[in-house]
C-alpha cells in the first residue's frame, strides 16, 4: 500500500488561510550541527521559520501579516504532520511578483512545534 508523502499544504497565520503554490517548507530540528573536525562537531540553535510561497489573493491583508509581530502559524503537510510557529513575524522582504500572482513569505518566530 503506498502512502502519500506531499500534496497540498495548508498555512494559516492568526485566522487567515493562504493558499499556497506547493512552495512551502519549514526545519526539521531546533539545532544546526558544523563539523570542526573529523569526529567533533559545534550546534548551535537554529531560528524557527517557515518559508512559503502564497496567491496573492486581492482578499490577503497585507498590512495585517507585514505589521504583526507575534503570530501563530501552522502549517499543514500533504503527508498530514503540522508545525506550528508561535511568537512569528515575517523577515526579508516579500514581494508580490505579477508574472506569476504570487508571494514568497518568510516567517521567523521564538518556537516551533512539530506535532
Amino acid at each position: 500500500m503506498g502512502k502519500k508523502v506531499a500534496g497540498t499544504a495548508y498555512i494559516k497565520a492568526d485566522g487567515t488561510q493562504f493558499t499556497t503554490t506547493g512552495g512551502a517548507e519549514a526545519p526539521l530540528s531546533s539545532t544546526k550541527r558544523e563539523t570542526v573536525a573529523v569526529g567533533f562537531f559545534k550546534e548551535e540553535d537554529r531560528v524557527p521559520f517557515i518559508k512559503a510561497t502564497v496567491v496573492n489573493d486581492p482578499d490577503l491583508p497585507i498590512d495585517k501579516i507585514m505589521n504583526a509581530t507575534d503570530q501563530t502559524v501552522t502549517f499543514e503537510f500533504g503527508n498530514g504532520t503540522t508545525y506550528v510557529l508561535s511568537g512569528a513575524y515575517i523577515v526579508d522582504e516579500p514581494i508580490a511578483k505579477g508574472d506569476d500572482g504570487t508571494i514568497d513569505l518568510n516567517w521567523e518566530g521564538t518556537k516551533g512545534v512539530w506535532l
